[in-house]
């Protein structure tokens, strides 16, 4: 086991080689299966910020959750109570976390890129929760973390049809899980109308919006969140959507017999997919869910201290 320097800073997945995902998905196990404590708490007496510009459940309280695991203090910044308010920009905040003693940041924020102009401006390390439509790297990793355990391990990955299906366009999920899925060997299709197909073309995957020429043989369809706030510009409708893109029992069985389904969150139950798929036995969102905290608890511990394992080797985890 090898660890990543304090001080870096994960802003997308692109930067991440296979051996760097294997040392994130060891820990994780460790976490998850509970096989392996850790004998000390490597982020005790770290100082953890997590600042949501936009609304978050899963994934902010998994981070906290996770930081306070390995025994970080955590502190929750909401913007709306801040100085942001009053005009305050991103860096000057980011330097002020900084002064303040902080040695992560955690950060969701609606503009693409912002994680990296964090990350630029603070002294320790930063995590990308998501910013704009560029990436969310560890939700990204928790996918495919969750998928390789349900399709036995790194091997089973290879060769495997993964198909995600919405709004790629604007999905940052989509746009990581490329990245990750596809370095992990699987073929990767991105499902959609052709509008929300545009502007992703350098991703590693097969575009196309034939949703039955992509779901067929498939072994995992993912569900991206119709997103209402981006329909204003589309000349696609909602339940034109539904009628054309939604995953049903019907339009699963296209896939492979034992193919399962997964969504990010948080889900439109009747519109990207229909209650009986989203909560049937071949759904993994729950456990994408559970998941997020051992991931995130791997990523925290290995940019934020040294682990009780032998130290390290130099893991490219630096932003673009």
């Amino acid at each position: 086991m090898s660890a990543v320097p304090a001080g870096r800073s994960l802003i997308d997945v692109d930067t991440l080689n296979a051996s760097d995902v294997e040392t994130i998905f060891d820990q994780a196990s460790r976490h998850l299966d509970a096989a392996d404590e850790l004998s000390s708490q490597p982020l005790r007496g770290r100082n953890v910020a997590l600042l949501f510009a936009e609304p978050s459940t899963r994934t902010r309280l998994s981070f906290e959750i996770a930081a306070r695991g390995l025994g970080a203090e955590t502190y929750v910044i909401e913007p709306g109570a801040s100085s942001m308010v009053k005009g305050e920009t991103l860096v000057d905040t980011t330097r002020n976390l900084a002064a303040l003693g902080f040695d992560m940041l955690v950060l969701r924020h609606h503009r693409a890129g912002a994680a990296a102009v964090a990350a630029r401006h603070f002294s320790g390390s930063v995590v990308n929760a998501g910013d704009g439509w560029h990436a969310h790297p560890t939700q990204a990793l928790l996918d495919l973390f969750t998928l390789r355990r349900a399709l036995g391990g790194a091997h089973g990955m290879r060769g495997r049809k993964v198909v995600i299906v919405g709004d790629v366009r604007h999905s940052r999920v989509a746009k990581s899980n490329a990245w990750t899925l596809a370095g992990a060997g699987a073929d990767v299709w991105l499902v959609g109308p052709r509008p929300w197909l545009r502007g992703v073309e350098n991703l590693p995957a097969t575009l196309t919006s034939d949703l039955e020429a992509g779901l067929t043989g498939a072994a995992a369809v993912m569900g991206l969140r119709v997103q209402r706030e981006r329909m204003g510009g589309s000349s696609l409708s909602i339940d034109e959507y539904a009628e054309h893109f939604q995953i049903t029992e019907r339009r699963l069985a296209r896939a492979a017999p034992d193919a399962y389904f997964m969504h990010p969150g948080p889900i439109n139950e009747g519109i990207e997919v229909t209650r009986e798929v989203a909560r049937g036995p071949r759904s993994l969102v729950l456990e994408q869910v559970r998941n997020g905290v051992p991931v995130r608890m791997a990523v925290l511990a290995l940019l934020g201290g040294p682990l009780t394992a032998p130290q390290p080797r130099d893991m490219s985890m630096a932003g673009r």
